[in-house]
């Protein structure tokens, strides 16, 4: 009988162990598997159809602002009277009519908020919002 030491055993290890590896590879394909059917629902649809309009978009918002020194302005450009009336009248036209934004000073004379208001009223303009801050 002969023994062998290892001196003899030079190849070393030749083959690889792949069931390791096998099993990674079956838990993914699982998991792949699981989320395709729950990413693409096996239930066949058929989705009402619907006679519902695409909503308009909301009306300009114009900016009026009266100072403590009664200065109107008109989106931050300063304006007088007349010439307000007529830039109400040129919005008046349109299909859809503005909203106005109505920002008096707590100062300035209330005078100059009716004027403004009777303003945008002859041009048939009601919707008037007034600004505050909280």
């Amino acid at each position: 009988m002969a023994f062998s030491l290892g001196e003899d055993n030079d190849q070393g290890m030749t083959e690889m162990n792949l069931i390791p590896l096998i099993d990674i590879m079956l838990v993914l394909m699982i998991i792949f598997l699981v989320t395709a059917t729950v990413a693409n629902p096996s239930i066949p649809l058929t989705l009402p159809k619907t006679t519902a309009e695409m909503q308009e978009q909301p009306p300009e918002a114009i900016t009026v602002s009266i100072d403590k020194d009664n200065q109107i302005a008109w989106n931050g450009d300063i304006v007088s009277l007349d010439e307000l009336a007529r830039r109400f009248q040129e919005k008046s036209q349109a299909t859809q009519k503005p909203t106005i934004q109505l920002r008096a000073d707590k100062d300035s004379k209330y005078d100059s908020t009716a004027q403004v208001m009777s303003r945008a009223s002859e041009a048939g303009l009601a919707d008037i919002a007034f600004v505050s801050e909280n």
